[in-house]
């Protein structure tokens, strides 16, 4: 994605966020307050997915259970204590899994990240980005799967995103 790009009128910044609970969610929310971006997309392995593009429509905010590669784990096994149980994404990740297709691979639409890193940065980008958040989990590089055709996908489905938040914000 950092060689591909957007386009010129779209500033893309790219951070790798780590396995953990507290640092994910430290630096989520200072993406949303120093960049201020009009949509974040997270993007998650999912490691068991042969060739599949998982389109996530929300975050939940509970069930928590799995520790961490510190050992940690959220308290209440919730996101956030006082937050809502769910929250959808303002990207209709439904309408852009009818419209997008990437040759040899499929593309899946979701309700349910897991309960772990991936759910638990997504709910909150969510939360402190007012549902201007994405996230699609990838499945693993293989022979198939080269970070080329990949970076060439996200930048389909990205761009087509992007649409959408033109769309509301006109």
């Amino acid at each position: 994605m950092s060689k591909l790009g957007l386009g010129e009128n779209v500033d893309l910044h790219i951070m790798q966020l780590p396995v953990a609970y507290q640092k994910a969610k430290e630096l989520v929310c200072k993406i949303w307050t120093t960049l201020q971006p009009l949509l974040t997309v997270h993007i998650g392995l999912a490691s068991s997915s042969k060739a599949i593009i998982i389109f996530e429509q929300c975050g939940k905010n509970k069930g928590y259970k799995e520790m961490d590669v510190c050992g940690f784990c959220p308290e209440g096994g919730c996101c956030l204590l006082d937050g809502p149980e769910r929250i959808e994404s303002t990207i209709n990740m439904k309408t852009l899994w009818k419209n997008i297709s990437v040759e040899g691979i499929d593309v899946v639409f979701s309700r349910d990240a897991g309960r772990y890193i991936c759910d638990y940065t997504y709910y909150t980008s969510l939360y402190y980005g007012n549902r201007r958040a994405a996230f699609i989990h990838v499945p693993p590089l293989s022979k198939l799967i080269t970070a080329d055709f990949l970076g060439r996908a996200l930048q389909i489905i990205i761009l087509e995103m992007l649409k959408q938040c033109g769309e509301k914000t006109e």
